[in-house]
């Protein structure tokens, strides 16, 4: 499976396998004391960010910095251009190696690349919530990753009769036929299903397994429409 490792606090096994493994980490929001989620996209707040994630994570450099731009589950209109180009002098500083987006539009997409490359861009996607289709694939076009989050729904978990019907006829889980699909969508789809137990990372894993036909791709595309 196509995997792509996300921000932690503790992950003992980076100081061990340099090389081996590849954090992206995503920088642009701060937590609030209810929870919630702010833009911190100040050069300062940007600057800081990148900082705190060098010293929890325990590493000279970052791999993937993304920049988060939109709301919880679409972008916000407008410029990026001065926000991106402070995460752009940090890679020239050697601080990040390469640089991505989150909640992002196509035309931010476009203008991040002005600036410097783009090598992932992290939306708001999956089998029922198609808006990004046209972004997916002009990014593969030009070699750059898709990492779609709510690959299963987020909050609102995936629930169709096709969906159910699908993964029934491969005795698989609706989980697994979800991520299958994405998988098969495009190429430079990354998947990051998050999971709070063991049984649901086999249900996770099990999707990279499956085929699907083009009888259940066609069945599956008609929960989009």
């Amino acid at each position: 499976m196509r995997l792509y490792a996300r921000r932690t606090r503790e992950f003992t096994g980076i100081r061990q396998n340099p090389g081996v493994l590849h954090i992206v980490t995503k920088v642009g929001s701060l937590r609030d004391a209810e929870g919630g989620w702010n833009p911190a996209l100040a050069p300062g707040q940007l600057r800081q960010a990148a900082a705190d994630n060098l010293d929890n994570l325990g590493l000279d450099v970052l791999d993937v910095v993304n920049l988060r731009v939109g709301g919880f589950d679409s972008p916000a209109p407008g410029s990026i251009a001065e926000p991106f180009t402070v995460l752009a002098q940090l890679r020239q500083e050697g601080l990040i190696k390469h640089l991505g987006l989150s909640t992002v539009s196509a035309e931010q997409v476009a203008e991040a690349q002005s600036i410097a490359p783009v090598v992932c861009v992290q939306n708001f996607y999956n089998l029922a919530h198609r808006v990004d289709d046209d972004l997916i694939d002009s990014l593969a076009a030009r070699g750059i990753a898709y990492v779609p989050y709510f690959p299963l729904g987020g909050f609102s978990p995936l629930q169709s009769g096709e969906l159910g019907s699908v993964a029934a006829r491969l005795g698989a889980t609706r989980m697994a036929i979800a991520l299958a699909w994405l998988l098969q969508r495009s190429p430079n789809i990354l998947l990051i299903p998050g999971t709070s137990s063991v049984a649901h990372l086999r249900d996770n894993v099990s999707g990279a397994a499956l085929t699907l036909s083009g009888h259940d791709l066609a069945e599956l595309d008609g929960i989009a429409t």
